[in-house]
């Protein structure tokens, strides 16, 4: 195996932002209708069409979309892949993804200063940013829930061993499409949605739809102030990973806080990893919220200082690591 790096393609920014652009239009779209011709694809996708032309000649040399012949673009195989409604949201520049595509432009000065840099890109912090843009707050919950994520694994217990739970507080569990899947699995089990107003106001046609919504219960707040007390099980799933070390600690507090009446369990699925080998990865989190993803030992740190025990780790069914804590 060589171990030369094309620097080309991997400096090269022309595909990805080409790509979006195309999902922006709705382009495979367009072809996917029937319409071929550069003129009637760039009139239906509102833009020019040498400019359209240029984008997609672009593309089909790197082998996305064919151009059978002059001024006539097809999809092939890896195109019909952006028909994909969780491809097009994570790629839409109109939405959220748009802004986290922009977010990476803030990179250097995030590696010069050890905090995030969405806010000199944006004007405001991430957080701050959802709420002052309540489409780009529906959509950045539309990509983490069901439609961008697909549907979540419920099995989010280490030894799937549920006789003892009665009650899970999802901790920022955006539109509670986690919290719908538990609860149908386990129709003994009653649960608590924990996240943002915005956020858990969309939550009822989810719980609907799953038919739990009898059981369902919503606490519109932030995550770092006082939860929901007395559960058997705090979940954080795919949250912690979007703080640096104060704020997770003070997450994992309220966790540690909440569950300590009923000596409950405190989840975490998604962000730690076995052992302690170093963390990769999550550079886009580093932008945006100073976030980062740990190891079992830099986790078991954090938990040590929010008052908790970690109790069990290991693989879940579908492969994620999962950490149990419990109040020390």
């Amino acid at each position: 195996m060589s171990d030369k790096a094309d620097l080309r393609a991997l400096s090269d920014l022309a595909t990805p932002w080409s790509v979006r652009v195309v999902v922006t239009l709705g382009v495979a779209e367009h072809m996917a209708a029937g319409i071929t011709k550069i003129d009637e694809l760039a009139r239906k996708s509102d833009c020019d069409a040498e400019s359209l032309a240029r984008v997609l000649r672009h593309l089909v040399d790197k082998g996305l979309f064919q151009e059978p012949a002059k001024g006539e673009f097809t999809l092939n195989e890896a195109a019909r892949g952006l028909l994909e409604p969780r491809v097009r949201g994570g790629l839409d520049l109109d939405g959220s993804a748009g802004r986290l595509a922009g977010a990476w432009s803030g990179l250097l000065t995030a590696v010069r200063t050890g905090r995030p840099s969405y806010e000199t890109v944006f004007g405001r912090p991430w957080w701050e940013d959802l709420e002052a843009n309540p489409e780009i707050a529906a959509s950045y919950d539309a990509l983490m829930g069901r439609q961008g994520r697909g549907v979540p694994d419920p099995a989010i217990l280490v030894d799937d061993d549920w006789e003892d739970v009665r009650h899970v507080v999802d901790v920022g569990g955006g539109t509670g499409a986690m919290l719908a899947e538990i609860l149908r699995a386990h129709p003994g089990v009653r649960g608590t949605l924990v996240d943002l107003p915005r956020t858990v106001a969309r939550s009822g046609e989810v719980f609907e739809s799953a038919g739990v919504a009898d059981r369902a219960a919503v606490s519109a707040q932030s995550f770092l102030d006082p939860l929901p007390p007395g559960a058997d099980v705090y979940l954080l799933a795919s949250v912690l990973l979007d703080w640096p070390d104060d704020q997770a600690t003070t997450l994992l507090t309220r966790c540690a806080e909440a569950a300590a009446p009923n000596n409950g369990r405190v989840v975490v699925v998604g962000g730690v990893s076995p052992g302690g080998a170093p963390s990769r990865g999550a550079l886009l989190l580093m932008v945006m919220t100073g976030g980062k993803t740990r190891n079992l030992d830099q986790f078991r740190d954090l938990a040590a200082k929010a008052g908790l025990t970690v109790t069990a780790a290991g693989d879940g069914p579908s492969g994620r690591f999962i950490v149990e804590s419990r109040p020390t």
